[in-house]
């Protein structure tokens, strides 16, 4: 077992070392909190971070002319955000924003993420089309443009869920010995390094589109989009639900590492198999539905830490998240699904715009709130705070 010293990493100045793991996945035992006031603990907490969460929602989903121009407009820049929110949440742990006060820090961090958002679709649009200006910040530009939705999202889901495979599934081992700032970078860099010749080796598209460049890979840009997104619904059933649980039985790491890969992404590709082949359900559903599961997740175990479960032991007490996120999808599949089946899509299909809330609006707002904002101004704390203070869900906060 590694001693505390073993397994915390460099950090930079002025700060705590980094932890051999992120908070969000550490094996730790799901246990009820100490005492707090009643307006400090479960559900109360979670129930008020809605008044984050809810406006925001209401902002990415409807606010730049409704659902479908919100869609085709910020799908793209929040899915490239994603990998931003990744790093400062869990590598840098609200860093650079921890060194300001409440309120200003995660307005801070926000911004950061806003520009890396932005500067990530002008490299993702660059590569899957050629960098077009006229198109970035348009929901339908004229003809002759690439739009980038949807077609930058392939690309922009594959980052993401390499960076929280390297983040949560391989213990961001060994990059974190790095140093806090230079492994989120390294790990950023190579997120993007293995998500683009993933993207140029395997994927093409289903139909010629003026300016698009199709890599001309064996695997259909819909379906890699939904293994993608099937793999991620296990990353969080596996690494946030179940806290690692069964790897974390495996002491030694590179046995414990090589199992959990293996897993993860065999329980993705055999998840997307039967959902296709034996329940014949089309790519976009599959990733709507996962989706649903990754923020239902979320919702369940960092918004609300586990609550109630932390009254139980460890395992079923994880047993107990896991059962309450599924039924948490369904229930979000449902409304959002009754929702958009009123909405005149147009060519946009519906499915995507499921997929969009689930992931890119609920499951990022909640990882802003908790890991970045630090559920500010819900729980107003006046000071700067230590990057090691991330909350962790299903134990004290």
């Amino acid at each position: 077992m590694e001693t505390e010293s073993e397994g915390r990493a460099r950090g930079y100045v002025g700060t705590p070392a980094l932890p051999s793991r992120p908070a969000l996945s550490s094996p730790e035992a799901v246990e009820a909190p100490p005492p707090t006031p009643p307006d400090r603990a479960q559900p109360m907490v979670g129930l008020r971070g809605l008044t984050f969460l809810v406006p925001l929602f209401i902002l990415l989903a409807f606010g730049a002319g409704g659902p479908v121009d919100s869609m085709r407009l910020l799908a793209p820049h929040t899915a490239f955000a994603l990998p931003a929110v990744a790093v400062i949440a869990f590598w840098w742990e609200d860093w650079p924003g921890s060194t300001l006060r409440a309120g200003w820090s995660g307005l801070t961090d926000t911004l950061i993420i806003a520009a890396a958002g932005i500067g990530f679709t002008c490299l993702g649009q660059g590569i899957v089309a050629g960098f077009d200006g006229d198109a970035l910040f348009t929901a339908e530009p004229d003809p002759g443009h690439v739009p980038i939705f949807p077609h930058t999202l392939p690309l922009a889901g594959c980052v993401f869920t390499v960076l929280l495979q390297i983040t949560l599934v391989s213990e961001g081992w060994p990059l974190r010995r790095l140093g806090r700032l230079l492994s989120g970078l390294v790990a950023l860099a190579v997120s993007w390094g293995v998500g683009i010749a993933a993207y140029l080796l395997l994927v093409h598209l289903p139909e010629a589109v003026d300016g698009l460049r199709d890599p001309g890979g064996p695997i259909l840009s819909l379906e890699f989009s939904a293994w993608l997104t099937a793999v991620g619904a296990w990353q969080m059933i596996y690494m946030v639900a179940l806290r690692g649980w069964p790897f974390s039985k495996l002491r030694r790491r590179p046995v414990r590492l090589l199992v959990a890969n293996a897993v993860v992404v065999g329980c993705g590709w055999a998840t997307y198999l039967v959902v296709r082949d034996v329940v014949h359900t089309p790519p976009r559903e599959v990733t709507a539905a996962c989706g649903c599961v990754i923020a239902a997740i979320l919702l369940a175990a960092m918004l609300f830490e586990a609550w109630p479960w932390t009254r139980l032991t460890p395992l079923p007490g994880r047993f107990g998240v896991l059962g309450t996120s599924l039924a948490v999808a369904a229930l979000l599949f449902w409304a959002l699904s009754s929702y958009a089946n009123t909405v005149d899509w147009g060519q946009v299909p519906m499915p995507d715009w499921i997929a969009y809330s689930a992931l890119n609006v609920i499951s990022l707002g909640i990882i802003l709130h908790v890991a970045i904002w630090k559920r500010w101004p819900v729980l107003a704390d006046t000071g700067p705070q230590s990057p090691s203070d991330t909350s962790r869900p299903g134990s004290p906060s």
